[in-house]
């Protein structure tokens, strides 16, 4: 799918949590309804059976976990996934369709479903070819039997070079210490590359590693992950690009592509992104930028200039290139140069989901998805806790019709009207946006302080943060350099480098399945929340169809008579 992807490490987001966040988008001329669902153990299938490689992959041996997971209301193409968190509190968004090149595909080919041929009683009859694993698996084959970022990584790559791939695609991975991202090449290889915790990564729908470090990859395994025979793949078919031994080894120039549409589709994005996050780093704009939209070496990874924030996260997944020439609702530019790049709120999104982490909550609460859905400029975010048993009606029950009864298709609805009127329309889209993302944000903090109040929680995490808080000062010249902890839970620095309850994965989910009074609490608020998002967004809708109603072309204002 066309997607947008941004990773956020713990070190450069506002609270110290770690956050992938991607937009999924349909394919051109598409639109896909999306759900938002819990997926139980006994849920899970124990054969999977894939719609498009016609693949069949038994999981009968394994064990599950509880998870998430933004599937397609119309399964005529299988599940898509897209993106959930499973009950070891580890999340993952997949996937981001990715570009290649020639030389990649001529050494590893794709692996795609071939349907048989000719009668099969003929001696010319060729039998079916299997496909092997993509976006519509990923999430279904690998996040409910994953308990770390690192793990994700690894099953993946495994399935990968046992099944193969029909399409480039870019995987990311989290838990509450660490984002790993993960980039097919070809049809079985891979690589992955930890997301550095003081910094952001941006991800348009192109190979975007710039630097990797096979030695790292092939022993240690530090921050970097690959296919077990990725050295010899690359030099065995001239690969490499480097001009230099010792300079590193740039994935993107090895195994991307370097198209003419790269520069409408992909690095403008890059560019707008990144141009947001970091404003004052450099020159983005005029004859002396340092770079521009069409640019190829735009890093993968920056450190930004302040914290990021999820608004942030929000803004630059919506983006349409505002206060450029590129913007289509702009006034700066002209017909030409509005519709010159692909902007990243485009209007076949389908969902957007960012996946937070919190280290600073107990591990039965940490853990929260945030959900859009349908075009990003003219929708809102809004927080749901995933350790719970099921999701609202509102987000869940996702029909194939059009129906303003649930949250996929108000939202295209509205997105619909407010284009064809933007001016008119957006702000009262800004007004929902605010009010309903701090309904959000005070829904969260409502909900973890009954979380806090409860006796099998309040104990543990309160001991947990003395005896961090504890060590600190020990090991401090000065008690007033501890990690934001003064000896109240209620007055903890939420964004301090401090895991509040640290556990082993195993211990993640036994206490996240043992505290069912926990997960009551939470599936009440998420439903609470989904209860003002609806009433709120029939608000919108009814605004916006008045708006757009009164600029119909066959208006006439003699309403004197």
């Amino acid at each position: 799918m066309p997607c947008t992807t941004i990773l956020v490490g713990k070190d450069a987001s506002y609270d110290g949590s770690t956050i992938i966040a991607r937009n999924e988008d349909s394919s051109n001329g598409e639109f896909n309804p999306k759900r938002f669902v819990v997926i139980k153990p006994e849920e899970q299938p124990s054969v999977y059976h894939s719609v498009i490689s016609h693949l069949t992959i038994d999981l009968s041996e394994e064990t599950p976990l509880r998870y998430t997971a933004a599937p397609n209301a119309d399964l005529k193409e299988g599940i898509w996934g897209e993106a959930g968190i499973n009950e070891a509190n580890v999340a993952m968004s997949a996937t981001e369709t990715l570009t290649t090149n020639e030389r990649v595909l001529g050494a590893d080919p794709f692996v795609e479903y071939q349907p048989a041929k000719g009668d099969p009683d003929s001696d010319d009859y060729e039998p079916e070819v299997l496909g092997g694993i993509g976006e519509e698996d990923f999430v279904t084959l690998v996040l409910p039997y994953i308990k770390t970022a690192r793990e994700g990584v690894e099953r993946l790559g495994s399935l990968l070079e046992r099944f193969g791939t029909y399409e480039m695609n870019g995987v990311a991975f989290s838990d509450v210490n660490e984002i790993w991202w993960l980039e097919t090449v070809g049809g079985h290889h891979w690589i992955a590359k930890r997301v550095p915790d003081e910094a952001y990564v941006t991800m348009p729908n192109q190979l975007g590693i710039d630097e990797f470090d096979l030695e790292d990859a092939l022993g240690e395994q530090e921050n970097h992950m690959c296919s077990a025979d990725l050295a010899e793949f690359i030099e065995d078919n001239h690969l490499d690009l480097s001009v230099e031994s010792t300079s590193p080894f740039n994935p993107r120039d090895a195994f991307g592509s370097h198209s003419d549409m790269d520069h409408v589709y992909n690095t403008p994005r890059a560019w707008s992104m990144q141009r947001f996050l970091n404003p004052y780093d450099e020159v983005w704009e005029g004859p002396d930028a340092d770079h521009t939209p069409e640019s190829n070496d735009i890093p993968w990874a920056r450190q930004p200039e302040r914290k990021v924030t999820i608004e942030d996260i929000k803004y630059v997944l919506s983006d349409h290139y505002q206060g450029t020439e590129f913007d289509p609702y702009g006034k700066r530019g002209d017909e030409r140069t509005k519709h010159m790049y692909r902007p990243i709120g485009i209007n076949r999104q389908s969902q957007l989901s960012v996946m937070q982490i919190r280290p600073y909550r107990p591990q039965v609460s940490r853990a929260i998805q945030w959900i859009a859905y349908g075009s990003n400029p003219f929708n809102t975010l809004m927080p749901f806790y995933t350790n719970v048993d099921a999701t609202p009606a509102y987000l869940e029950d996702t029909t194939t019709r059009v129906t303003t009864e649930n949250y996929y298709w108000a939202n295209r609805v509205i997105a619909a009207l407010c284009d064809a009127q933007f001016s008119d329309n957006e702000p009262a889209v800004a007004r929902y946006q605010e009010k309903t993302g701090a309904l959000g944000h005070q829904l969260v903090a409502q909900t973890d302080a009954e979380v806090n109040a409860m006796e099998d929680v309040w104990p543990t995490v309160a001991e947990a943060v003395a005896e961090a808080a504890a060590e600190d000062v020990a090991d401090a010249d000065d008690a007033d350099e501890t990690d934001g902890f003064d000896g109240e839970l209620d007055e903890f620095d939420a964004g301090a480098d401090l895991d509040v309850q640290p556990m082993e994965p195993d211990e993640i989910v036994d206490a996240l399945r043992a505290n069912e009074a926990v997960r009551e609490t939470l599936t009440a608020a998420n439903q609470r929340l989904a209860d003002r998002l609806k009433t709120e967004t029939d608000k919108l809708l009814d605004t916006v169809l008045y708006n757009t109603s009164m600029k119909m072309k066959n208006g006439f204002h003699l309403s004197d008579f």
